[in-house]
């Protein structure tokens, strides 16, 4: 019984020695991942990078492979993706690509972050200097101390991987750019491929530390796409799109404060604002441009409360044109509002509301066409004799009217007046 009992025990140890060895052989051999990247980095992007790593992890890929193609973007949202890279339990490699791609300002940290580290031909990386965000001008010791803690975050994460940190350095404090080749001998990549395809094929059997052995060749790919979720977040963080989101709320609440219970205005623009005030948390924003943008709406609307002949109309444009000008800033182009977007904008908003202060200052002005106060100044026809009452026929009704004097009928008389339903008139002489 007992010799039974052994040979079982030793049949099921067998089977699970064999059976789990080439299990885990697979999963080192397992399908390989690719995410693309372009465009800022922005928190949008963040998360998306984060949950293709966890999926990917979680999924047991051999390893996940971003094609890098960024002009730079947010520290805080690059922060957030070299953590989730550092943490990785499979490995990651960064491909700039494809050929007139490249890896600028944050897209330097998140290239040396990864296990292996590639360009295509034609690329470049470099010029990390750390920009200003959300205010004009820095005082000097708080710009050291700003590129100051970018530069050692720099280097810990190059040394971290092997990487040159004195070219990292000089990326940071010096905006140096090299190209692909460079970049391969200043040890600052792993490799040079001409596409997705060589890529896998010159990394298929390498080691890496803690994550063992690379088999990427001839292995099935997995495109990852971005959700409606991820698309609708990296929208919301273009600039250009956060701007027309700000107008259309200015526009829709001053529409729905001016003419209570349009309701469609109001929530239009309610959310839109929301939408925009996000986005901003997102940006490189200028406060003082938001501040002129208001102050635009505000001149905007006292002139339809105060009579200034245009002037705080002239007031509100150069206003908005000033605060949209300097509602972001940045170095990264990306991270700036566009020409294109800016000067329709200005011109479309600003005549919205010149527009509407036009028609209520006619409103104002203009003589009233309905009820008593519309009745004054019109010109009637006697049709029973005025002595003082009798009856007129004016604007197109039948009216009792008295007049001081006897009026004939026949004759044209001019109402001065309405008591109730009486209306006091003159003759026309």
């Amino acid at each position: 019984m007992k010799r039974h009992r052994k040979f079982f025990i030793t049949i099921v140890l067998a089977t699970l020695l064999f059976g789990v060895f080439p299990l885990a052989a697979q999963a080192a051999r397992g399908e390989i991942y690719v995410v693309k990247v372009s465009g800022t980095i922005n928190p949008g992007l963040a998360g998306y990078l984060m949950r293709s790593m966890e999926k990917a992890s979680m999924e047991g890929a051999g390893c996940l492979v971003i094609q890098l193609d960024t002009p730079g973007g947010l520290a805080l949202s690059m922060r957030s993706i070299v953590m989730a890279m550092l943490a990785s339990e499979i490995p990651v490699v960064v491909f700039v690509s494809p050929s007139g791609a490249r890896a600028a300002s944050a897209g330097v940290m998140i290239t040396l972050a990864a296990d292996i580290a590639a360009m295509a031909p034609g690329t470049n990386i470099g010029a990390a200097h750390p920009v200003t965000l959300g205010q004009k001008k820095m005082d000097k010791t708080m710009g050291e101390k700003l590129v100051n803690d970018m530069v050692a975050y720099t280097k810990s994460i190059a040394e971290k991987r092997g990487r040159n940190s004195e070219w990292a350095e000089k990326a940071v404090r010096e905006s140096v750019s090299v190209t692909e080749k460079e970049a391969l001998e200043l040890k600052v990549i792993d490799l040079i491929a001409e596409d997705l395809k060589d890529l896998l094929e010159k990394i298929d059997g390498r080691e890496l530390k803690d994550k063992g052995t690379l088999h990427t060749k001839g292995v099935k790919r997995v495109i990852l796409t971005e959700g409606i979720r991820d698309k609708i977040l990296k929208t919301l963080s273009d600039p250009n799109i956060a701007y027309l989101l700000m107008m259309i709320g200015m526009a829709g609440v001053y529409f729905e404060l001016s003419h209570p219970g349009a309701i469609f205005p109001g929530v239009v623009g309610a959310i839109s604002l929301i939408l925009a005030f996000f986005a901003f948390q997102t940006l490189p924003v200028n406060y003082a441009g938001i501040l002129l943008i208001v102050l635009a709406l505000i001149l905007f609307i006292l002139e339809m409360k105060v009579t200034s002949y245009g002037l705080l109309s002239v007031g509100g444009i150069i206003s908005l044109f000033l605060g949209s000008l300097m509602l972001f800033e940045g170095d990264v182009p990306e991270m700036r509002l566009s020409w294109r977007v800016l000067i329709p904008t200005v011109i479309m908003v600003s005549g919205f509301f010149v527009a509407v202060a036009g028609l209520v200052f006619r409103s104002q002005i203009s003589k009233p066409r309905t009820g008593d106060k519309g009745l004054i100044g019109e010109v009637g026809v006697v049709k029973e004799r005025l002595a003082p009452g009798g009856k007129i026929f004016v604007h197109g009704e039948l009216w009792n009217a008295e007049a001081p004097e006897p009026i004939e009928a026949g004759a044209k008389v001019r109402v001065t007046g309405v008591d109730r339903l009486v209306l006091k008139v003159e003759e026309v002489k």
